[in-house]
């Protein structure tokens, strides 16, 4: 629930409710741009990164406040105002969603690989495994003695061998990754290949599959964090850029203006009671996307729906989200419309537990569209030319790892909406 600055007393309009609730949000927005500002240009810490979360929260509840109930609101300058705050949260988003990305995606990888996954550059040594390993332009380095990188233009340079640190690596990887040269031999796994020197078929160089498929994973973490690193970088370069353009100082300039004065039609003269229809409109919304969903086969475990249509070679983002995501949308509407109308005084609320239900409804929202995008994200690195088999293996084991993810967020989503609607 948003905080309110304003309290409104005694008899009053609708037009007097929405600005007060409007005004409130302006001042936050306020507080929050100010934060930001102190908190520094380069917006790399903490304190910058919650100042900006609270900005994008300001400009959502706004935006969508002047959307639900625009009847009431000056239209043209509503209409002119709304797209302006969503572009702005949009923008600030960008950054923080490919981090949490790329840290979803990774630790994604240490659950189903059972060993580290790169961490980022630090002195030009990629830590992959607890093994320090050269990087060199962004190339693929192949841990163990004898390692050659495959650089840009097709070539093999050869690498000096990596040296032999104690790592906690199942046995197989933590010997290929501790060769000292290509005749070293390697005690052989039970049911496998000879060793590094003497793989499948005897071929010198050629690794365990065990050994193979750790560096795998650790290849595609490493290529999952270039990707979505240089995504962040260019992100967050777009968003210094749009705090300083004029663009935006002309939003900042509208929203100073709401705190002081609301510009209100003439429908707002009327009482706060003319709200709920507004409100109302905005659940139906709701409830039609929802019995659009397939909540049916979504209330069964396991059933495998998010995993269709996953070869695809469309790299669009998966058909079947869409609706979902709209969902996440309107809901989020209904919310901030459900927080104008607990504003009226004597407002009766519909229920102790419906803006609980409304809140764990949109967290599972939440989980389904980072796991969506996490998909994306491994399926759109997958695509990269020129990676290892093991690599792309990896990221397929990741891609469907999160499509389950998918899969269990809407299951908690219908379990959340249809246990509290059996209730009612």
């Amino acid at each position: 629930m948003a905080r309110r600055n304003h309290e409104l007393t005694g008899p009053c309009s609708a037009g007097d409710v929405l600005a007060v609730h409007l005004q409130d949000r302006a001042t936050d927005f306020l507080r929050s741009l100010r934060l930001h500002r102190e908190a520094g240009p380069a917006g790399g810490g903490a304190a910058s990164a919650d100042a900006a979360a609270r900005l994008r929260r300001s400009a959502r509840r706004i935006s969508g406040t002047l959307h639900t109930f625009r009847p009431m609101l000056d239209r043209e300058w509503s209409d002119a105002l709304r797209p302006e705050l969503a572009w702005l949260s949009g923008t600030l988003a960008r950054e923080h969603a490919y981090g949490d990305r790329l840290e979803r995606l990774l630790a994604a990888l240490t659950r189903l690989s059972g060993t580290p996954v790169p961490v980022p550059v630090r002195g030009g040594v990629q830590v992959r495994g607890g093994v320090p390993a050269p990087v060199r332009g962004g190339a693929e380095v192949a841990v163990g003695g004898g390692a050659q990188v495959s650089v840009g233009g097709g070539g093999r340079v050869p690498v000096s061998p990596a040296p032999q640190v104690p790592a906690p690596v199942p046995a197989a990887a933590a010997a290929a990754a501790s060769v000292p040269g290509p005749a070293a031999a390697v005690p052989p796994v039970p049911g496998q290949g000879q060793g590094q020197g003497q793989g499948s078929g005897g071929r010198p160089g050629s690794v365990e599959p065990a050994g193979a498929l750790a560096l795998g994973a650790a290849k595609a973490g490493a290529l999952l964090e270039r990707q979505l690193n240089l995504a962040r970088t260019r992100a967050h370069s777009a968003a210094l850029q749009a705090l300083g353009s004029a663009r935006f100082h002309a939003v900042a300039d509208s929203v100073a203006l709401l705190a002081s004065e609301v510009p209100l039609a003439g429908a707002a003269a009327g009482p706060p009671s003319g709200l709920g229809p507004l409100a109302a409109e905005a659940g139906a919304r709701l409830l039609d996307a929802v019995g659009a969903l397939p909540l049916l086969r979504a209330g069964h475990p396991y059933n495998a729906e998010a995993l269709a249509h996953g070869l695809t070679a469309d790299p669009a983002p998966q058909p079947q989200d869409a609706p979902w995501h709209q969902v996440r949308l309107l809901l989020r509407l209904h919310r901030y419309a459900d927080e104008v109308l607990r504003s009226v005084p004597d407002a009766v609320p519909d229920g102790a537990g419906e803006g609980a239900r409304l809140l764990s409804a949109g967290h599972a929202l939440d989980r389904h569209r980072d796991a969506s995008e996490a998909a994306a994200a491994a399926s759109a690195a997958a695509r990269t030319p020129r990676i290892t088999p093991a690599t792309a293996y990896a990221l397929g084991v990741l891609h469907a790892d999160q499509r389950h993810e998918v899969e269990a967020a809407r299951y908690a989503f219908q379990r959340v909406w249809v246990r509290e609607e059996a209730r009612v």
